[in-house]
């Protein structure tokens, strides 16, 4: 089962949420209402994700989503704001955030994202994902060309980078789901980096992006 911890802080809001998580099979294992308590108690209970909303009592969800996912690097952040704002977002996956939820979304779109962020997969509101890639583009931060990688482990990188699955990537590669997998170990084995969390923002932080 899941571990899942919930910071907000607002209360309704706050139980609301570990409700809807608890009715579709998740433990929600903490709370926390502000910057101070939820580094606290993520190191305590150590979650599998926690849902970090960004305008908390004391401070910044970024702040939180900072210290957590540094003290705990197996622990994922998916942002559950209000905000779309680009400032907002890009702030948040800077600082190690897996995924980027706004709250407008559905309960069916909230559990899969929790669900898929438990997996390692990066997860974006529609549109939101191309907006981070793009102002990483616009800003002229591509860095270095992809070390060592073949040409269909960038192109894979780039997918997993938007936000698709294993099975989506097989599907439209028209590969096995094995073999993508595969793809995606050899990638994070050159490019030292220990999950597809990582992998996404080091695709952001260069820029990679797949056409349409």
């Amino acid at each position: 089962m899941t571990r899942v911890m919930i910071v907000d802080d607002h209360p309704m809001w706050r139980e609301g949420v570990a409700r809807d998580l608890g009715s579709r099979g998740y433990d929600v294992c903490a709370t926390a209402s502000d910057v101070t308590s939820a580094v606290k108690i993520a190191l305590a209970t150590r979650p599998d994700v926690v849902v970090m909303d960004l305008q908390l009592g004391d401070g910044s969800g970024v702040d939180a989503t900072r210290e957590i996912t540094t003290a705990l690097p197996d622990t994922r952040v998916l942002v559950l704001s209000a905000s779309a704002e680009q400032d907002d977002v890009l702030a948040a996956v800077k600082n190690g955030a897996s995924g980027y939820l706004v709250k407008s979304a559905s309960l069916d779109e909230f559990d899969e994202a929790v669900r898929r962020t438990a997996e390692g997969d990066a997860i974006f509101s529609a549109g939101l994902a191309g907006l981070v890639l793009g102002e990483y583009r616009r800003l002229g931060a591509t860095g270095p060309e992809v070390p060592h990688l073949t040409d269909r482990e960038t192109e894979v990188l780039r997918l997993v980078a938007r936000g698709l699955t294993a099975k989506q990537i097989a599907t439209r590669l028209v590969l096995s789901h094995r073999t993508v997998e595969n793809h995606v170990q050899n990638t994070l084995r050159k490019l030292q980096l220990h999950n597809r969390s990582e992998l996404v923002r080091y695709a952001i932080e260069h820029g990679l992006d797949t056409p349409e």
